[in-house]
């Protein structure tokens, strides 16, 4: 079993990352782990940039190999946003608020196309590499589900229509997910690097 420091505090985040990663073969190791390391900064500008960024800062202290990922929601009728915005939409930062403004931004457009993205970053002592991942799909005029966290309720995915990514199972939801793709590349990520 491969350890790997996760640059990051989601405990939503880090029960998908584990569940996809441990058939791979890796153990996942919570960043609450350092409770001496504060929470990675998010400057960038790109989901890569903010991946990346975390994945180096946890790297520099631990010294151990780093896995991070910045991920988000991007709309067409919206020019891409929330996308690096996503988890800080509104002052609140919840869900509840974030798919509240969404709803609002989106009332009365026909145009509701959108993406859940995620950059995922890999730094060790060998190199670094970034992947990303995506799942097309639309925003529904309601939230449904009480699975998943985020914009989940809002998000219908195009590979399973008449669901939201909130009314999948677990295993479901890590089939076609933006992270879970993501994740699925890391064993080809750890080869490449060397």
């Amino acid at each position: 079993m491969r350890r790997l420091v996760v640059a990051s505090n989601n405990s939503h985040k880090l029960v998908e990352i584990g569940r996809v990663l441990k058939p791979l073969g890796f153990e996942v190791v919570p960043l609450s782990e350092f409770p001496e390391i504060p929470d990675p900064p998010e400057t960038g500008n790109t989901f890569e940039a903010n991946s990346l960024q975390k994945a180096r800062f946890v790297f520099e202290i631990t010294g151990l190999p780093t896995i991070a990922d910045d991920s988000g929601l991007e709309v067409d009728a919206l020019n891409g946003a929330p996308g690096v915005h996503s988890k800080r939409y509104t002052p609140e930062a919840t869900a509840e608020a974030n798919n509240k403004k969404l709803l609002q931004e989106l009332s009365g457009e026909n145009r509701r196309s959108g993406r859940f993205v995620c950059a995922l970053s890999l730094v060790t002592k060998k190199g670094e590499m970034v992947v990303r991942g995506t799942v097309e799909g639309t925003i529904s005029e309601s939230a449904s589900g009480d699975q998943g966290f985020g914009y989940d309720p809002l998000f219908m995915p195009n590979e399973s229509p008449g669901r939201s990514m909130a009314q999948l199972l677990p295993e479901q939801k890590d089939s076609i997910s933006h992270r879970g793709r993501a994740l699925l590349s890391l064993p080809n990520m750890i080869a490449e690097i060397g």
